[in-house]
């Protein structure tokens, strides 16, 4: 199945980060950035971005983090998280993890 997904885990409290805004964008030729999509993490701190077949470019998902930390009552340090990749097989899965601390974070590409 192709398509891009993501799971946030907030590593200073063990757990899935729930409700995390997350968009999609992807890169024009122009080199403007275009919305794809948005969703937010479930309980289990899972997002589906996007389904199907996907155009090779680079994309960028933003993690809405300052939220996140602002609604759990902790420190913000990194009010967004932005991860720039490229997709070079159309139709392969991408997962884009983000591991989240208040002072913090760790991403690569997953399973």
């Amino acid at each position: 199945m192709s398509g891009i997904s993501s799971h946030v885990l907030d590593t200073s409290i063990g757990a899935p980060a729930t409700a995390v805004q997350v968009r999609l964008d992807v890169s024009e030729a122009d080199g403007a950035w275009r919305s794809v999509a948005t969703a937010r993490t479930d309980s289990d701190g899972r997002a589906q971005l996007a389904a199907g077949p996907l155009a090779r470019a680079t994309y960028r998902v933003t993690f809405e983090t300052g939220a996140y930390f602002e609604a759990t009552r902790r420190p913000i340090f990194y009010p967004l998280v932005e991860v720039i990749f490229r997709i070079d097989d159309a139709g392969a899965h991408y997962h884009v993890p983000l591991l989240l601390s208040p002072f913090g974070y760790c991403t690569y590409r997953g399973s």
